[in-house]
């Protein structure tokens, strides 16, 4: 871009923003002798950023609850920060794509770096958002029938299992739904898949003796993660996934695990996903809200279960696949689409056979504590 375009179009931006701030009352005065936000800095790009800061004895709120005007303006794909004084206002090229198809070619390298990478979705900026959920443990996932929170569980499973070993990831899964899991029954990675409260409730039970050697590990060896342990003493990590855990809400020993494991198992390399339909708050009681580092807020019904799963407006959301998710900052993201046969293909080279094999569509058969601990800690 010449140096003379580049102008034109810093101008033009300064005029739209000055249109901005006479459309939306954001000045001191009159209209005749008006004392507008000061405009320090505009960048023009890809993408393009608005640096200004309002009068003293300007109400900051006049700017953040009247944003509409920039929307109206500038368009959708907008973003303001700010509180006080100085607002920063970007307005992007790109936007969230509404459709996104899973691609594991494209996917797989962005979560090499981390230990155990999520994929999360697209930003506003067209970008790949992944994390590393052993820096970043537990998730929360929420969202209505047709949201996409079960593509979302599908493709973060999928993920861990295309980029981690068996030996490096051991995965527990619980299916209330009995709807979910199915295509992980026979993956190498995954030790049970199990719907039921009782079989649900004897899986935690030995990942908390499993959390009790870990803790004793660590303080024999005076180390703060497990990962620090000897090379001989090192352990696989344990992801725990249970989708609409919320039914087991009534079964106080496995809330109380869920608890402990959000609460310490970090450092002891136990991690946990829970997934909900209706976020209840008690339910998700302040110890575990407060350990889930991050949250997935797809499609909810209003604003109070919002403000429950912490992700701000993700009642407003009207697209499928569309979520907010709450981390280090909050962040709207188009989840990846990973069709249940496509799923199948990806996972078909970690198929082995497992003796017995448990359908979760079948009745519960009555397993015995030894059925139960050999199931969990087969190889």
């Amino acid at each position: 871009m010449s140096k003379w375009k580049k102008t034109l179009q810093e101008l033009s931006v300064r005029r739209k923003m000055i249109k901005a701030f006479k459309a939306g009352h954001f000045y001191l005065g009159d209209i005749e002798r008006p004392i507008f936000p000061k405009i320090h800095a505009v960048s023009v790009g890809e993408n393009t950023t608005i640096t200004f800061t309002i009068p003293n004895g300007l109400d900051p709120k006049t700017i953040t609850k009247n944003d509409y005007i920039f929307k109206q303006i500038f368009g959708k794909k907008i973003e303001l920060e700010g509180e006080v004084k100085k607002f920063v206002l970007s307005i992007y090229s790109k936007g969230i794509p509404k459709n996104l198809t899973y691609q594991a070619k494209t996917i797989t390298p962005l979560l090499a770096p981390h230990r155990l990478g999520i994929i999360c979705g697209k930003d506003k900026n067209g970008e790949w958002i992944t994390y590393d959920l052993a820096t970043k443990p537990h998730i929360l996932i929420a969202g209505e029938t047709g949201s996409g929170k079960s593509t979302q569980l599908r493709s973060i499973l999928t993920s861990l299992i295309l980029t981690k070993k068996p030996s490096e990831l051991e995965i527990y899964l619980g299916d209330c739904k009995k709807s979910e899991f199915h295509i992980f029954r026979k993956v190498e990675h995954v030790k049970c898949v199990y719907s039921s409260a009782r079989d649900i409730g004897k899986m935690l039970s030995n990942i908390k003796k499993e959390l009790d050697e870990r803790s004793n590990l660590t303080e024999l060896f005076e180390v703060s993660h497990v990962d620090d342990l000897p090379p001989e003493h090192r352990r696989p990590y344990i992801l725990v996934c249970i989708d609409e855990f919320v039914m087991l809400r009534k079964d106080e020993t496995i809330m109380d695990i869920l608890t402990e494991i959000v609460a310490i198992g970090r450092t002891l390399g136990v991690f946990a996903i829970l997934s909900m339909q209706r976020p209840n708050a008690k339910v998700l009681d302040t110890t575990i809200r407060a350990n889930l580092t991050t949250s997935m807020g797809f499609q909810l019904r209003d604003a109070m279960e919002s403000k429950i799963v912490n992700t701000p407006d993700a009642h407003k959301i009207d697209i499928a696949g569309r979520f907010i998710m709450n981390s280090d900052k909050l962040y709207e993201i188009q989840a990846p689409y990973l069709e249940m046969e496509d799923a199948k293909k990806l996972l078909n080279p970690f198929i082995v056979m497992k003796s017995p094999v448990k359908d979760i569509t079948e009745a519960p058969k009555k397993l015995t504590e030894e059925d139960v601990f050999n199931d969990i800690k087969r190889t």
